[in-house]
């Protein structure tokens, strides 16, 4: 049996395998072959591969060096589906990338620093650039700390990442359509691209409170059918073309805050809600409550810069938006997250 050196790690809130590319084809169909058969794709267990079964444990971060001199480290995202056996690589993951640093710095791709260790990272999916600050107080990666994330028991050593051009990831603009405002299906929505394209829903307007747990929405086949009838007439428009067999754009449930937070949210990926919240969809989340004219100014009215609350299933997650301009395309997000390496060794192929 053909075997490949893989990592496990936690990235944020999500967990999958860290490949090098150099220890996979260069050829886009045999590439994604074998990360099919890695994760057991096809089958609802994912009981053949080390796939957990969910979009959250199902997913491949490919590293290598960078030649951009802008970067350290390239970093392709995969998107191993669950039920099918087929690989999207379209959008970027900000949880999987909280991991991203640190794989990087134990492989040798980086020199680390003490007490810490910036890692300049290039998101290969959307040509975006984020800088990771990874703590390594005796020159090796530290797991072990006392921050606090959300959607994960116990604490960690925190990850700080800043993405440096979310905006226009994937269209070049982040109000792709051309409007703040949208309706499909008589639905007001915002279309954006910041980090990844979103499509932001007031929960209301399918007759949800917004509050409701994930599996009591994914159990609700005609809402689901409702937002993908919107998610797939926002990919048109947004330029995306066919988004039926894509994971972008991501429809997201908004709702007003109870819990001392800014906005609430239930972001789905998209078919599934998520069971805490995506680091790229948070960021473009915390964006629409700053930019005038977006369905989520209308629950957030007065919202600015600085540091923004999200309530989600699992809690909450600060996003802290910066902008040294008025042009909303400078905006920086910088969040706290957090990782953990869990194995280390070989991946056998069937």
């Amino acid at each position: 049996m053909k075997k490949i050196p893989c990592v496990m790690m936690r990235g944020g809130t999500s967990r999958g395998a860290f490949l090098l590319a150099e220890h996979l084809p260069e050829e886009k169909r045999q590439r994604d072959d074998i990360l099919i058969k890695i994760m057991g794709s096809g089958n609802t267990l994912e009981i053949d591969g080390i796939g957990g079964g969910n979009p959250l444990t199902s997913k491949v971060a490919i590293v290598s060096r960078s030649h951009d001199s802008r970067a350290d480290i390239d970093y392709l995202f995969a998107q191993v589906l669950v039920h099918e056996q087929r690989v999207d690589t379209t959008p970027n993951c900000g949880n999987m990338l909280s991991a991203v640093g640190a794989f990087a710095i134990e492989k040798g791709l980086v020199t680390p620093s003490t007490p810490t260790t910036c890692v300049r990272i290039r998101n290969v999916n959307t040509n975006t650039y984020i800088e990771a600050e990874i703590q390594t107080p005796y020159g090796d990666v530290e797991y072990e700390g006392t921050a606090r994330i959300d959607g994960v028991p116990g604490t960690s050593a925190p990850v700080g990442l800043t993405f440096l051009n979310a905006a226009g990831s994937k269209t070049g603009h982040i109000f792709p359509t051309g409007q703040i405002i949208n309706y499909f299906d008589s639905v007001p929505v915002t279309c954006m691209d910041m980090a990844t394209p979103v499509v932001i829903i007031p929960a209301e307007s399918l007759g949800k409170t917004g509050y409701e747990l994930p599996d009591e929405l994914d159990s609700d086949n005609e809402l689901l059918t409702r937002i993908e009838s919107i998610r797939l007439q926002a990919g048109q428009a947004m330029g995306l073309g066919d988004v039926s067999n894509m994971v972008i754009p991501k429809p997201i449930l908004i709702s007003a805050a109870k819990k001392g937070g800014v906005i609430n949210a239930r972001y789905f990926m998209p078919h599934t809600c998520h069971k805490a919240l995506a680091i790229t969809g948070a960021i473009a989340i915390a964006s629409s409550c700053a930019i005038e004219g977006t369905i989520t100014r209308q629950i957030t009215p007065g919202v600015s810069y600085g540091n923004i609350n999200i309530e989600h299933p699992s809690g909450s997650l600060d996003i802290h938006l910066t902008n040294n301009g008025q042009d909303i395309s400078t905006i920086r997000a910088s969040v706290i997250r957090t990782a953990r390496k869990i194995f280390s060794g070989e991946v056998y192929l069937p």
